[in-house]
Protein backbone atom coordinates (compact mmCIF):
# COMPACT_ATOMS: atom_id res chain seq x y z
CA UNK A 1 0.00 0.00 0.00
CA UNK A 2 1.41 3.63 -0.90
CA UNK A 3 0.08 6.65 1.35
CA UNK A 4 0.99 9.80 0.13
CA UNK A 5 0.74 13.17 2.37
CA UNK A 6 -1.33 15.29 0.65
CA UNK A 7 -0.95 19.41 0.81
CA UNK A 8 -2.75 21.92 3.04
CA UNK A 9 -4.92 23.35 -0.15
CA UNK A 10 -6.09 19.34 -0.76
CA UNK A 11 -7.81 19.60 2.90
CA UNK A 12 -11.30 20.24 3.08
CA UNK A 13 -12.72 22.82 6.02
CA UNK A 14 -15.18 20.78 7.45
CA UNK A 15 -12.30 18.65 9.08
CA UNK A 16 -11.38 22.23 10.47
CA UNK A 17 -14.92 23.07 11.37
CA UNK A 18 -15.10 19.85 13.23
CA UNK A 19 -12.28 20.35 14.89
CA UNK A 20 -13.61 23.81 16.04
CA UNK A 21 -16.86 22.15 17.11
CA UNK A 22 -15.20 19.80 19.17
CA UNK A 23 -12.60 22.20 21.04
CA UNK A 24 -16.22 24.05 21.91
CA UNK A 25 -17.92 21.09 23.14
CA UNK A 26 -15.06 20.32 25.26
CA UNK A 27 -14.40 24.00 26.59
CA UNK A 28 -18.63 24.16 27.17
CA UNK A 29 -18.40 20.85 29.27
CA UNK A 30 -15.44 21.59 31.28
CA UNK A 31 -17.02 25.25 31.99
CA UNK A 32 -20.05 23.75 33.33
CA UNK A 33 -18.61 20.95 35.01
CA UNK A 34 -16.75 23.59 37.03
CA UNK A 35 -20.03 25.57 37.45
CA UNK A 36 -21.79 22.77 38.69
CA UNK A 37 -19.28 21.77 41.34
CA UNK A 38 -21.14 24.97 43.09
CA UNK A 39 -24.09 24.87 45.48
CA UNK A 40 -25.85 27.95 46.30
CA UNK A 41 -28.47 28.82 48.57
CA UNK A 42 -30.16 31.99 50.14
CA UNK A 43 -32.07 33.84 52.32
CA UNK A 44 -32.99 37.18 53.64
CA UNK A 45 -29.77 37.67 55.34
CA UNK A 46 -27.05 35.36 53.38
CA UNK A 47 -25.66 33.61 50.09
CA UNK A 48 -23.86 30.47 51.03
CA UNK A 49 -22.26 28.53 48.64
CA UNK A 50 -20.07 25.35 48.05
CA UNK A 51 -17.16 24.33 46.77
CA UNK A 52 -15.77 21.03 46.17
CA UNK A 53 -12.11 21.72 46.10
CA UNK A 54 -10.13 18.73 47.54
CA UNK A 55 -6.41 18.46 47.45
CA UNK A 56 -6.06 22.34 49.28
CA UNK A 57 -5.55 23.60 52.49
CA UNK A 58 -7.11 26.53 53.57
CA UNK A 59 -3.61 27.95 53.93
CA UNK A 60 -3.23 27.60 50.46
CA UNK A 61 -6.52 29.46 49.78
CA UNK A 62 -7.05 33.19 49.19
CA UNK A 63 -10.93 34.40 48.96
CA UNK A 64 -11.33 38.04 48.03
CA UNK A 65 -14.78 39.91 48.28
CA UNK A 66 -15.16 43.26 46.32
CA UNK A 67 -18.87 44.91 46.11
CA UNK A 68 -20.81 41.66 44.98
CA UNK A 69 -17.68 39.81 43.31
CA UNK A 70 -15.55 36.99 45.37
CA UNK A 71 -12.90 35.72 43.95
CA UNK A 72 -11.44 32.34 45.23
CA UNK A 73 -7.75 31.29 44.17
CA UNK A 74 -5.13 28.65 45.17
CA UNK A 75 -1.98 30.42 46.30
CA UNK A 76 1.42 29.91 44.85
CA UNK A 77 2.77 26.49 45.92
CA UNK A 78 -0.37 24.95 46.35
CA UNK A 79 -0.87 21.24 45.01
CA UNK A 80 -3.39 22.30 42.58
CA UNK A 81 -4.59 25.38 40.84
CA UNK A 82 -7.78 26.61 41.42
CA UNK A 83 -9.26 30.05 40.24
CA UNK A 84 -12.85 31.29 39.87
CA UNK A 85 -14.98 34.59 40.70
CA UNK A 86 -18.58 34.60 40.96
CA UNK A 87 -20.83 37.97 41.02
CA UNK A 88 -23.96 37.57 43.65
CA UNK A 89 -27.25 39.93 42.89
CA UNK A 90 -26.31 42.42 46.05
CA UNK A 91 -23.01 43.30 47.36
CA UNK A 92 -21.46 41.46 50.09
CA UNK A 93 -20.98 42.71 53.74
CA UNK A 94 -17.29 41.14 54.34
CA UNK A 95 -16.98 41.83 58.21
CA UNK A 96 -19.80 39.47 58.55
CA UNK A 97 -19.34 36.46 55.97
CA UNK A 98 -17.02 33.25 56.93
CA UNK A 99 -15.58 30.64 54.90
CA UNK A 100 -14.97 26.88 55.97
CA UNK A 101 -12.91 24.17 54.28
CA UNK A 102 -13.49 20.68 55.91
CA UNK A 103 -13.09 17.56 54.05
CA UNK A 104 -12.19 19.06 50.63
CA UNK A 105 -15.30 21.33 51.15
CA UNK A 106 -15.44 25.02 50.84
CA UNK A 107 -18.26 26.67 52.34
CA UNK A 108 -18.76 30.15 52.04
CA UNK A 109 -21.72 31.97 54.37
CA UNK A 110 -21.57 35.95 53.20
CA UNK A 111 -23.60 38.12 54.74
CA UNK A 112 -25.74 40.56 52.57
CA UNK A 113 -24.72 44.00 52.72
CA UNK A 114 -27.96 46.02 53.86
CA UNK A 115 -28.82 48.94 51.41
CA UNK A 116 -28.29 52.47 53.43
CA UNK A 117 -31.76 54.52 52.64
CA UNK A 118 -30.31 57.90 51.23
CA UNK A 119 -34.17 59.18 51.00
CA UNK A 120 -34.15 62.99 52.60
CA UNK A 121 -37.54 64.67 53.60
CA UNK A 122 -38.17 67.70 52.04
CA UNK A 123 -40.12 69.78 53.87
CA UNK A 124 -43.39 71.53 52.08
CA UNK A 125 -43.53 74.89 52.29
Amino acid sequence: MFFAASPASFRHPVHSAAGRSLERFLSDAQLASRQSACATEQDEKFYTLRFDIPGIAKDQLSIGIEGAIVRIESKEGASRQYKSAYELPQDIDAGSSQASLENGVLTLKLAKQVPVSRVTALPIN
